[in-house]
């Protein structure tokens, strides 16, 4: 089975010291959440969000676009890309700058970018996201890449080769530079491509990852030997609920199986003043690891996912609880504020 161990080792390879003695899912260790966590734009729509951590500083990466453009569509002919700081994963974020807007004349982003996922290689902050042309309805993915994180951005001169239209980046940086990067067709199936480094020559290694099954927004971290991957089951024919999250496994990034438990995540906000809400959406996934000294790697302690709700939209940032429970029951109250802090 994809087992709990995969889910209780800290590090890029097998984990040190062994398995954790009680590991638990995910799902059960979904903390709520402040009210003001994440990232929110008065007349915006915000979605998705990718964070690292620099020195001291948090650095969100979303895109937004004007809510009279309407939501969703009016992301394929408007959207940017924003940075936001904070000094807790959790937020709140304050907007800095655009980052990323469409550059005009004929590139292959002249009109829009969207779906950011922020990395670092070597001494390079990489910024993976999919951009159209103006003309176009056709994404692309492709990357800009600058040394500090505040910029400047180079840009790719041409989308990465996926493809007719390909969309979700989701790039794993291996400490020697190579990088694994999730993404889907318009089908919304599944593919892997993998390079010697962040600006080398991609090639796709697995296509059509689980056949007959329609799964978007993936992100991709390491975990105790095993690649994992947190995706949106857009129709929910894995975790039985439409776009709700979806847990897969890997050995070699190449074969994925379903983690067992599959669901991530579901569309219920719980508060941390004990109020929950429904999201009409929640989607783009990132699962992200504040103690890491890599992004990518080891146990999750953030969760975060563009939401819907009515006419709002943000980037909300939900606290992981530790995966090993305390003398092998449920973790403890100190425990639990310790992730919230986080």
């Amino acid at each position: 089975m994809a087992s709990m161990i995969s889910l209780s080792s800290s590090g890029e390879g097998a984990g040190r010291g062994g398995p954790s003695r009680n590991p638990r899912p995910i799902m059960e260790r979904l903390l709520p959440s402040p009210k003001d966590a994440g990232l929110r734009m008065d007349g915006f729509f915000v979605w998705g969000g990718s964070v690292i951590k620099v020195e001291d500083t948090y650095h969100l990466f979303a895109s937004r676009w004007p809510k009279e453009t309407g939501f969703p569509q009016g992301y394929r002919d408007h959207s940017e890309i924003v940075r936001a700081t904070a000094k807790s994963p959790l937020g709140p974020y304050q907007f800095r700058e655009v980052v990323l807007k469409g550059r005009g004349g004929a590139w292959w982003d002249g009109k829009m970018c969207h779906n950011p996922k922020i990395v670092r290689a070597g001494d390079s902050f990489v910024l993976y996201y999919i951009g159209s042309a103006v003309g176009s309805g056709l994404r692309k993915c492709g990357y800009a890449h600058a040394k500090p994180v505040t910029g400047p951005w180079t840009r790719c001169d041409q989308p990465l080769p996926f493809g007719k239209d390909h969309n979700n980046p989701a790039p794993y940086v291996h400490e020697d530079g190579r990088v694994l990067v999730a993404f889907r067709d318009e089908r919304l199936r599944m593919y892997i491509a993998e390079a010697a480094a962040f600006d080398g020559n991609y090639k796709i290694t697995a296509s059509d990852l689980f056949p007959g099954i329609r799964i978007e927004d993936p992100d991709v971290f390491r975990l105790g030997g095993r690649y994992h991957m947190v995706a949106e089951d857009n129709e929910g024919k894995m975790t039985g609920h439409a776009r709700h999250g979806a847990h897969l496994v890997s050995v070699d990034g190449i074969q994925w199986t379903r983690h067992d438990p599959i669901l991530a995540y579901d569309h219920t906000l719980r508060w941390d003043d004990g109020t929950t809400i429904e999201a009409d959406r929640r989607e783009r996934p990132e699962l992200f690891n504040a103690n890491a000294t890599r992004k990518g790697n080891g146990q999750p302690t953030h969760l975060i996912t563009a939401v819907q709700v009515g006419q709002d939209t943000w980037c909300h940032v939900q606290p992981i609880a530790p995966a090993e429970a305390e003398h092998g029951g449920s973790p403890g109250r100190d425990a639990a504020r310790a992730a919230s802090r986080q």
